[in-house]
């Protein structure tokens, strides 16, 4: 952050990032996604009030955004982990298939308009969304996951439209999962760990991809702040443990739906940017 800052200025500044970093992790802890909804929009903003430009300011928002999803999703991993809720196969045969998806995402996102997939995903949400609020469990493809093969080609699946559509990999692994006939909490329990495998390489790739950049915030690597990080990042793990507790005192039916109504945000947000006239 600039040196001639008053101490005065740099208040708002510091709430607004503990305030990102509460909502993040409770989000992690809750539905098991890593919130970048929230703190690439915060860490935006404040990247331009310490006077980064928008060239800057955008990729180091979704860089250190990123960076902070790694703890706080391995908290809410190791916390679901206790209560016996982790599907630890489905993590390890989706590691490197999601890795694989993030790198091809990577490639294709210079190639493909993003909005194709943006959209099919908000159609997605949104009807999953409905259901579930209407007092279902979600429409059903299997009541048990796929063999080896064509689960680990979720994995991937997941890795590359994560990357295409600039999103933690959460609400995708759970709507998977939850069509599969995994119980809900199984579900987010499960893709607290996904935020892991997108939000690692994720990090590294932003780091790697600012490095030396002009412009860059004081203690930043490459397009990750640490700075940024380190301020919210007490909030977020406080948060997390209380996600993670309300979502395990929820029935499956109160999940369901606060789930269904999360989806149904989500799916919005990206239906705005997407359809003519309403994204701006």
């Amino acid at each position: 952050m600039p040196t001639d800052m008053m101490p005065m200025d740099l208040v708002p500044i510091v709430l607004a990032l503990a305030l990102a970093g509460l909502a993040i992790g409770f989000l992690a802890g809750l539905f098991g996604v890593g919130g970048g909804a929230v703190s690439v929009p915060v860490f935006f903003e404040v990247f331009r009030a310490t006077g980064s430009p928008e060239t800057i300011a955008m990729p180091m928002a979704v860089g250190t955004s990123l960076a902070i999803i790694v703890p706080t999703a391995i908290s809410a991993s190791l916390q679901h982990a206790r209560k016996g809720t982790v599907e630890g196969r489905v993590l390890r045969l989706w590691a490197l298939p999601i890795l694989l998806g993030v790198v091809a995402g990577s490639a294709i996102a210079s190639i493909a308009a993003p909005a194709v997939f943006q959209g099919v995903f908000a159609a997605v949400a949104l009807l999953l969304s409905v259901r579930m609020l209407t007092g279902g469990a979600g429409w059903r493809l299997s009541d048990d996951l796929p063999s080896g093969p064509v689960l680990s080609g979720y994995g991937a699946v997941i890795g590359l439209l994560s990357s295409l559509m600039g999103i933690g990999g959460g609400a995708l692994s759970t709507m998977a999962l939850t069509l599969h006939g995994r119980p809900i909490h199984v579900a987010v329990s499960t893709s607290a760990g996904v935020g892991i495998l997108i939000a690692v390489p994720g990090t590294i790739g932003y780091a790697v991809a600012g490095w030396g950049a002009p412009g860059l915030p004081p203690g930043s690597i490459g397009f990750v702040s640490l700075l940024a990080v380190a301020i919210p990042l007490p909030a977020s793990l406080l948060a997390t443990r209380l996600g993670v507790s309300v979502g395990h005192a929820l029935s499956r039916e109160a999940l369901t739906r606060l789930f269904g109504a999360f989806l149904l945000l989500v799916g919005l947000r990206f239906a705005v940017a997407v359809i003519p006239g309403l994204g701006g």
